[in-house]
């Protein structure tokens, strides 16, 4: 467990991370250490009783469910993705995007009966919405460019994280379904919610006022 005077937070490196720390600025931190060009992993942010973690986004879910951070900010791709046992409490707004259902530019996904085969990094979100409509489909996990599984013929379609949709027109492919929005959200982790549950409410207060400032 973290020490009982400290709220410790996993954030999500990268963009993540530099919206987070944007939005800590705004709600009064300060977070110029971190802008620093450092190589530390884990800062104490000055006057305050916060720790920030710099982490990947999987981790951020790790750490915060086995209680070694009492917050975290990730995506809302990587929960649905990953799962877990832990309180989500806040959608920050920032990072949007969403997983979407692509193949190739005007084929009828839906049409025929056959099992389809689909190609994702995601395959627990990809499960899972095909369960809901109730479809047995083939699902194929795929590390790299998940774009490549239907022009090779691998895949009847992918599921993956839209943002502008260039690199699906440039392949000849479209969105054919929105599975989920994404966003950044806030997570805590459920003995610290109970046992640092007034600290917890004050910082997520001060997000939400930083949010409503940043408008």
């Amino acid at each position: 467990m973290t020490p009982e005077n400290t709220i410790r937070i996993a954030l999500t490196k990268g963009r993540l991370e530099k919206k987070t720390l944007e939005l800590l600025e705004h709600s009064g931190y300060d977070v110029s250490e971190l802008r620093s060009g450092s190589r530390k992993l884990i800062f104490k942010l000055p006057d305050s009783n916060i720790e920030l973690v710099l982490a990947k986004a999987a981790d951020v879910i790790t750490y915060v469910e086995h209680g070694v951070c009492d917050m975290g900010v990730v995506g809302k791709d990587t929960i649905m993705e990953k799962g877990g046992a832990f309180y989500e409490t806040l959608d920050l707004g920032f990072g949007k995007c969403r997983f979407c259902l692509c193949g190739k530019k005007g084929e009828d996904f839906y049409a025929g009966y056959h099992t389809r085969t689909i190609a994702s990094k995601y395959p627990e979100v990809t499960r899972a919405f095909f369960s809901k409509k109730h479809m047995d489909v083939n699902i194929i996990k795929i590390e790299g460019s998940v774009e490549l599984a239907p022009l090779l013929g691998l895949a009847d379609a992918i599921v993956d994280i839209v943002e502008t949709g260039t690199t699906l027109k440039e392949n000849g492919l479209e969105p054919y379904e929105t599975v989920a929005p994404i966003s950044a959200r806030v997570i805590v982790n459920l003995a610290s919610m109970k046992m640092k549950k007034q600290q917890i409410q004050q910082l997520t207060q001060q997000l939400q006022d930083g949010l409503e400032a940043d408008k």
